[in-house]
């Protein structure tokens, strides 16, 4: 059955441009392919052209440092001219190089003095003589003298034994004295030896590498080929002073087949990339997901913490500009973040008096200096004008790449609790007034007694002064009366003296005044008191012992606050002692000052009262320096505890051991003050003018 012309027609047409679309298709397809095969061709060849290249770099470099090893031979007969150091430095190289076959020491003309031979083959030249490549050797050399340098020659075929033969190279050396020729080094080079020391071994396992003349006719070559292989080749010039060897290299890669390797892997990759990349990406937007909702969650904490603080931060970058504050920082200061965020030095809170300290602080913090660890008290200006005390720490602001970007500081306001240490430094000042009262109080009765001697004897010696005086009325020569007179008055101003030093003493002692630290003697503060202990102890009838050196240095501290102490801790052990029969046990006070364990920061002085008491029981002990602790029936019981507050605070410990074989013994330590604490204090307090009685470190009833 024919179809009708028109129907035929436009299915001829259908068909054709379906036929068109598949032969575009297939074409397309395999120009796709061809291109993919040609370009893997390309990639072999650029691969082994690269080789190539690599090959032929590697054999001049290994020539060079050839070159470089024989100039200690080279120079050798201007230092050791006897042949026998030639001889063993040839040997010496030739055992460290294998290409060398033969080394000749030759003179301007050409005539061989010394020659040494490879021990790891057969001597070349021994069948035939050396004559066969001396035009070999005349050309290197002719290149070496123009060149002043190394000159290579041609190859040269040479036979051995068996029937068997090599090409060989001939290098030529210059030898220079002062820039005179005097004489020749010819090295002998085994061309395949070269290619076997001078390549990688990975290169010759895959690849034939030879040396080549111009026109392909091979010298020496390295590596085989696969039988059944497609061969790629390349070849590379070595250009060497006076001949150039070609470097050519023989690949045996197999050529790409064109459909089952190329097309379906190539669309096969390009699916499996394209779905990994897809669930890769699916798995990464789900984990971005996540951390950033983490991420939200550690900004709302940290937002919440940092607005709940009292401690103000506050974060500066290396240039000293403020990037960060916190609600807290902004309450204290009285400013708004934006009034301070980028602001640099002066900062805004800074009192304009201390803008230069706090600017050298602040340079010496960018600089890199770590801060104190225990803070920095500084002075800062509210917004309102107020004044208040801080004290800041700081630290290195480190960022996730482990780099310094800033310093983050934690600000306390603490202005607060110095109030408090001065409210509590006045209670302390005044309990300690009322201490040393309630201690005069009890030294009344002693002073009427002491005094009423001095007080007895100046009465008797002016009774007597006016008796002679009365005695001389009517004589007209009354000269013999002035001595006795002179002796009279010089008694009266002693014992005047005398009261007075005692009063002066107990004043002295009562008297509030501020705690000013300053070096003092350990012995000045000894005697300082020792008019107050000696009262006391005459009535308890107690020997004082004092063991003080003379060579102690000064400690510092308060002097008027430590004769407290020791005044206080010697009427205690007096007083302890007050109840032992004298005919049973002599009562002995000691006062003793010696150096303490120190170290390399400080030194220390050691001060220990120790009686000859009944001691402490244990319960006592355990509450001995508690306020209001006492064992006394008429004491206060804060002796003992101002004692210790007044030694801690001068850095020191108070505390109590017994006694051998019996008593007490009460020590504290006081810091011995530095050169430069002692240059810085113009003058001390000078000590009481005591009697000489009061001043011995004897034995005093």
């Amino acid at each position: 059955m024919r179809l009708p012309r028109g129907l035929s027609r436009a299915l001829t047409r259908r068909w054709g441009l379906w036929g068109l679309l598949v032969l575009l298709v297939l074409s397309m397809l395999g120009t796709l392919v061809w291109l993919a095969s040609r370009y893997e061709i390309s990639q072999v060849q650029e691969q082994l052209d690269r080789d190539g290249v690599d090959a032929v770099n590697d054999i001049r470099a290994g020539l060079q440092r050839n070159v470089q090893a024989l100039q200690t031979l080279v120079s050798l007969p201007t230092q050791d001219p006897s042949p026998a150091a030639w001889s063993r430095e040839a040997a010496e190289l030739l055992r460290g190089h294998r290409e060398w076959v033969r080394i000749e020491r030759r003179d301007t003309d050409l005539k061989v003095l010394q020659a040494a031979d490879s021990t790891f083959r057969a001597p070349v030249f021994s069948r035939y003589g050396r004559d066969i490549s001396q035009p070999e050797v005349l050309a290197a050399c002719s290149v070496a003298r123009r060149q002043v340098g190394p000159g290579y020659s041609r190859s040269n075929y040479v036979s051995v034994q068996d029937g068997l033969g090599l090409e060989v190279m001939e290098l030529c050396l210059p030898q220079l004295v002062n820039s005179r020729l005097t004489g020749y080094l010819v090295i002998s080079y085994s061309l395949s030896d070269t290619l076997f020391r001078m390549l990688p071994s990975t290169l010759v396992r895959r690849q034939q590498v030879s040396f080549t003349e111009a026109d392909g006719t091979r010298l020496a070559m390295q590596g085989s080929l696969r039988q059944g292989s497609r061969i790629f080749s390349t070849q590379q010039l070595l250009d060497l002073p006076g001949h150039t060897l070609v470097v050519r290299v023989d690949s045996w890669h197999a050529a790409p087949d064109l459909i089952p390797n190329v097309l379906p892997a190539l669309v096969t990759g390009m699916a499996i990339a394209l779905v990994t990349v897809l669930m890769m990406l699916g798995r990464d937007m789900r984990r971005r997901q996540r951390v950033e909702s983490d991420l939200a969650d550690a900004l709302a904490f940290r937002k919440a913490m940092e607005d709940s603080l009292v401690t103000g931060l506050r974060a500066r970058d290396l240039n000293g500009r403020i990037t960060y504050v916190n609600p807290a920082f902004c309450e204290m200061v009285g400013f708004e973040p934006h009034e301070l965020l980028g602001h640099g030095i002066p900062a805004p809170y800074w009192p304009p008096e201390m803008f230069a300290e706090y600017g050298q602080r602040q340079a010496l913090r960018l600089a890199g200096n770590a801060p104190p660890r225990e803070g920095v008290e500084s002075v800062f200006i509210r917004k309102s004008g107020e004044r208040f005390q801080v004290l800041i720490f700081e630290a290195p602001l480190i960022n996730a790449q482990g780099k310094q970007t800033g310093w983050m500081s934690a600000v306390l306001d603490i202005s607060a609790q110095r109030r408090v240490e001065e409210l509590s430094r006045a209670s302390l000042d005044r309990l300690q007034a009322t201490a040393r009262l309630a201690m005069v109080g009890e030294m009344a009765s002693l002073l009427s007694h002491e005094l009423n001697q001095p007080l007895a004897a100046i009465a008797s010696y002016a009774t007597g002064s006016l008796n002679l005086l009365a005695s001389t009325q009517g004589h007209h020569d009354p000269a013999h009366l002035t001595p006795s007179l002179q002796e009279a008055m010089q008694r009266i101003a002693q014992q005047a003296q005398r009261a007075g030093q005692v009063i002066k003493s107990v004043h002295n002692f009562v008297r509030r005044r501020e705690q000013a630290h300053e070096p003092v003697k350990p012995r000045e503060l000894l005697d300082s008191v020792m008019p107050l202990v000696h009262l006391q102890a005459r009535k308890l009838a107690v020997q004082v012992r004092i063991d003080c050196a003379a060579g102690l240095p000064p400690v510092l501290c308060d002097r008027t606050m430590v004769e407290q102490v020791l005044l206080n801790l010697a009427r205690n052990a007096m007083q302890a002692m007050a109840d032992i029969p004298l005919a049973q046990q002599t009562r002995l006070l000691s006062l003793r000052v010696l150096p303490a364990a120190s170290n390399a920061h400080q030194q220390w002085l050691l001060f220990e009262v120790a009686d000859v008491g009944p001691g402490i029981s244990a319960e006592a002990s355990q509450q001995l320096f508690t306020p209001f602790f006492t064992t006394k029936a008429e004491g206060m019981g804060l002796g003992l505890s101002l004692c210790r507050t007044v030694v801690e605070q001068h850095g020191g410990y108070l505390g109590h051991r017994a006694n051998t074989p019996q008593g007490t013994v009460f020590s504290f330590t006081l810091a011995v003050a530095t050169d430069a604490q002692r240059h810085d204090t113009q003058a001390t307090l000078p000590s009481p003018d005591l009697p000489s009685s009061d001043k011995t470190a004897a034995t005093l009833a």
